[in-house]
């Protein structure tokens, strides 16, 4: 049996579900709230499980994992079928730099508790904080657009015509920009390719459609 703590919302959590689905793995739905009394990831027995005290966490059997791409991976390992990551060693490498565009790059300078720290600890204002937020999402969009719309690989998907880790990872961060209202238009070839994955199975039972 699978088990995942994990945030509805959470982009992180978000990612790891697609996978669980594109691998048609059935799975426990543990629920994290990070924002319900304070945040239910700072209580002692969730501590306990993941001391970061962040989401996504998924347990088989008796082995723990925390962090998505690792999560993901373990899962690509375990049930290769279908493949999130193909077996040629530079495209594997290809599609895994895009997924780090997102997940280091963009994502953690957007995560909750930089945004909460911004605003609680500094002093910023909301406008400010979204004005962070804003500069952020387009300068990692922005190089990631430039490197898809030019690439010969890009089809259907980031990478060709089947759904990848690149993919797995693009379209929560897409759905992260658009609740804090970021302008998308700039990035027709990462809009049409979330657009894409918005039809498939899989991304429609991992999509957040519960906003609590």
């Amino acid at each position: 049996m699978l088990t995942l703590y994990n945030y509805n919302r959470s982009s992180a959590s978000f990612r790891v579900r697609i996978a669980l689905y594109l691998k048609g793995l059935d799975f426990q739905d543990i629920p994290i709230h990070l924002l319900n009394q304070g945040g239910e990831q700072f209580s002692p027995s969730y501590q306990a499980i993941n001391p970061q005290s962040l989401v996504p966490t998924l347990i088989e059997n008796d082995n723990i994992i925390a962090q998505s791409l690792a999560i993901i991976e373990y899962l690509d390992d375990l049930y290769p079928t279908p493949p999130l990551l193909p077996s040629d060693p530079y495209q594997k490498a290809c599609i895994r730099a895009c997924a780090l565009n997102i997940i280091a790059d963009i994502h953690p300078l957007n995560n909750l508790r930089v945004l909460q720290y911004l605003t609680r600890e500094l002093g910023l204002s909301e406008e400010q904080k979204q004005q962070w937020y804003h500069h952020w999402i387009a300068t990692g969009l922005s190089a990631l657009e430039k490197k898809l719309s030019s690439s010969p690989t890009t089809g259907d998907y980031c990478f060709g015509n089947v759904p990848t880790l690149a993919d797995i990872c693009l379209v929560p961060q897409l759905y992260n920009a658009r609740r804090y209202q970021c302008d998308l238009t700039p990035y027709p070839t990462l809009v049409k390719i979330d657009a894409h994955c918005q039809k498939a199975p899989a991304f429609i039972k991992a999509w957040p459609h519960d906003i609590s």
